[in-house]
């Protein structure tokens, strides 16, 4: 036996060792060959790649930091982020943090967990082999996955926060620095797998301070509007090679009082939220937008549009999109980036179709902006899920191959875009699959 088997007994230990090697180290393999990708810049109100105008479509998978960290996990953010490609979208906005509780990034204020660090490391780096950017938020303004109040929380623990409020997140100086310090160590992390600098790496789209920032002591707005800018020209004293967007949903505040009726109701403006005196901030490169012209009530408990009609929905939704790129083509001079939008599957009466319609209107608005040079520069559905993520869902989710009249509805929009990026009646080769 000894004889007979004493050359396969090295063969086998070798194979057995590179597999090792690859299961352990296996994704580094996808490394070497990427995709080449250009930092996006802005120029007026266009987002530009390589000279040319570049337009957003795009989703929201919030949770894939979060799902990179465990191996059996993994799969999903692949999944995921293949299936974007494949569509042709060209953008994913996820969660750059998760402060406290489970796969916490933060376990307490400084403290950082190296484990899921790693596994946003292996987000980043699928998406570059990929091909799909990123827009990286850094703090949540609502509880989960920490959030502001989080910190608050935090330095309440360590004697040190000025108030139990947590809007205290904007003015506490304690808080402040915290924040600061966290932003810093994401800016100016190395990836593990690619070695290169986030402040370094084209794959980010760019950076979004917090998701849907309000301050509702300071109806006033001047909490936020300070906070904002403080940290705005923070990031950009570390990383002045990407984009800054603030993460706002587009509430017109106390220095626009002509465009109250705008909002989706009196409430919108007394959040302490301003959407063109926040943005005209220069260190913000471009605003951001949020659409839900359903009852989002699931987190806020705000009434955004009580009518029950279908299409005097679909007339808010366009009136509201189209007001915000006209914002962007005057007031701010900037480009404008729809980051959220979705209808309720859990409305009464709720059809396909009429998330078809929702998604139409949207995409025909950022098409005809985009066909003319203007300012609308995107729009990125909230949100997608790989299959068997109930548990990530909410009342806006898909999981987009499962709709094939939304999903063609999806690819239709990459396509159209695309083909004004070339100043052409044709698609480049990397999309003629989906466009042909």
């Amino acid at each position: 036996m000894v004889a007979g088997n004493g050359l396969l007994v090295p063969i086998l230990g070798f194979a057995s060792s590179v597999a090792f090697i690859y299961m352990t180290l296996g994704d580094l393999r996808l490394y070497f060959a990427e995709p080449q990708l250009g930092f996006v810049e802005k120029n007026g109100t266009q987002f530009m790649v390589d000279g040319k105008a570049f337009y957003v479509n795009g989703w929201n998978s919030y949770w894939l930091m979060d799902q990179a960290v465990e191996e059996f996990s993994r799969p999903r953010v692949r999944a995921m982020l293949q299936a974007g490609a494949r569509m042709g979208l060209t953008v994913c906005r996820t969660w750059a943090f998760n402060d406290g509780g489970y796969n916490a990034l933060q376990l307490s204020l400084g403290t950082i967990d190296e484990r899921v660090f790693k596994g946003l490391d292996r987000v980043i780096a699928e998406a570059r082999h990929q091909g799909i950017r990123l827009i990286l938020c850094l703090v949540n303004n609502l509880h989960a996955y920490g959030g502001k109040g989080q910190y608050v929380q935090w330095a309440l623990e360590q004697g040190a926060a000025s108030s139990s409020s947590n809007d205290s997140f904007f003015s506490d100086p304690f808080i402040r620095s915290h924040f600061k310090n966290y932003m810093k160590t994401i800016l100016t992390r190395r990836n593990s797998l690619t070695g290169i600098k986030y402040k370094d790496d084209p794959t980010i789209f760019a950076w979004e301070i917090m998701n849907e920032p309000r301050c509702k002591s300071d109806p006033s707005g001047d909490t936020l509007q300070g906070w904002i800018k403080e940290m705005a020209e923070f990031v950009k004293s570390i990383d002045n090679k990407h984009l800054l967007s603030v993460g706002n949903e587009g509430f017109y505040g106390p220095t626009t009082p002509e465009k109250f009726d705008r909002n989706p109701g009196d409430w919108a403006s007394s959040l302490g939220v301003d959407f063109i005196r926040n943005n005209m901030i220069s260190a913000i490169d471009f605003a951001s937008v949020h659409a839900y012209p359903d009852n989002w009530q699931v987190v806020y408990f705000d009434n955004w549009f009580p009518e029950p009609s279908p299409e005097k929905k679909l007339n808010y939704l366009a009136k509201w999109v189209k007001s915000h790129i006209e914002d962007g083509d005057t007031m701010l001079q900037k480009p404008v980036l729809f980051t959220e939008f979705g209808i309720s599957t859990q409305q009464e009466g709720f059809e396909p179709t009429q998330r078809d319609a929702f998604y139409s209107t949207i995409y025909d608005i950022i098409y005809k902006s985009a066909k003319r040079r203007r300012s609308g520069a995107g729009a990125m559905a909230w949100q997608f899920l790989a299959g068997g993520m109930n548990e990530y869902g909410d009342a806006f989710a898909i999981v987009p191959w499962e709709w094939p009249s939304t999903y063609s509805l999806i690819i239709k929009q990459s396509c159209r875009l695309r083909a004004i990026r070339q100043d052409k009646g044709l698609v480049d080769s990397d999309s003629s699959s989906i466009c042909s």
